[in-house]
């Protein structure tokens, strides 16, 4: 036993030291990201010396090259978006009901089963995905859904809904996971169902890291490079239908910067793009952040 008067192992100086620890490793995390923003900006912005602002938010004019160079990402911004959300209105709803499935009701076998393959699954190179996209998926558009082009909207949808299906699905499970049984169990006692317990009960408690696993899945979708650069199509126009083939924001990047000449307007441009991610990624961090203090996710 430990001696009366004696400071405890779990006390005093080793809380302030991991608070030390916690607050450096935080700090550490903020100025990483504040320099990133900074070189983005210092190296994004003199691109409005050549183009408005306003041209290049609504324009979708994508001329880089030509003489004079249009600098419009309208329409690689309507792909980034339109692609992220519809690979998030297809993944998440199949993630989440596979989690609940994995956490709630499979047997203890074939939920080590599936959590297994979830975790294997989430390591899946971006650009196997891509590759498949290019080689299956495209012709068989082509072939069954009549399309101009098997490279499009619905085709990156598809696998960047496919790569972030495990990812969600895994922290939906270990969110509901961490749910006390108390909870489940007073649940049952007062005559409700399985279903209606995961609904009303563990599915409201488990909220928060449900929603944070959904936010993961968006930010993964809408940062993600190889799998909409093989098999969006790369045109940079607004989509108007699925089988439209598009031009995100990561795709021109990652297509058009090694034949960039340093310091000229199309590298600054695509700094800029790269910009734009960022603050878009920043924009559903502030939102989710509103909506927790709000208490809309609890």
């Amino acid at each position: 036993m430990q001696a009366e008067g004696a400071p405890s192992p779990f006390g005093g100086g080793s809380d302030r030291v991991m608070r030390r620890v916690v607050f450096a490793a935080a700090s550490a995390g903020i100025l990483i990201m504040a320099f990133i923003l900074i070189f983005l900006a210092a190296n994004g912005l003199p691109v409005l010396r050549e183009a408005p602002l306003e041209q290049i938010l609504f324009s979708t004019e994508w001329y880089p090259t030509e003489e004079p160079p249009a600098f419009g990402m309208a329409a690689l911004i309507a792909g980034t978006l339109s692609v992220t959300l519809l690979s998030c209105l297809l993944a998440v709803p199949a993630a989440l009901a596979l989690g609940v499935f994995t956490s709630e009701a499979a047997p203890r076998r074939a939920r080590d089963f599936f959590k297994l393959m979830l975790e294997l699954l989430s390591f899946l190179p971006s650009i196997v995905l891509g590759f498949i996209g290019m080689t299956v998926v495209a012709p068989w558009m082509q072939e069954s859904l009549g399309a101009a082009s098997g490279l499009n909207l619905l085709n990156a949808s598809l696998m960047l809904g496919f790569l972030m299906i495990p990812q969600v699905a895994s922290l939906t499970d270990e969110a509901l996971a961490s749910v006390p049984r108390d909870l489940r169990d007073a649940s049952y006692a007062l005559g409700a169902t399985r279903t209606e317990t995961v609904l009303k009960v563990v599915f409201p408690a488990a909220a928060r890291g449900i929603s944070a696993a959904v936010l993961l899945g968006v930010m993964r979708a809408l940062g993600e490079t190889m799998v909409v650069l093989m098999a969006a199509g790369g045109a940079a126009v607004l989509p108007s239908l699925l089988t439209d083939p598009v031009r995100p924001l990561t795709s021109t990047i990652a297509a058009e910067m090694g034949e960039t000449p340093f310091g000229s307007a199309h590298y600054h441009a695509l700094f800029f793009a790269g910009l734009l991610l960022l603050l878009m990624t920043l924009a559903l961090n502030i939102v989710s952040m509103r909506l927790e203090r709000k208490g809309m996710v609890k």
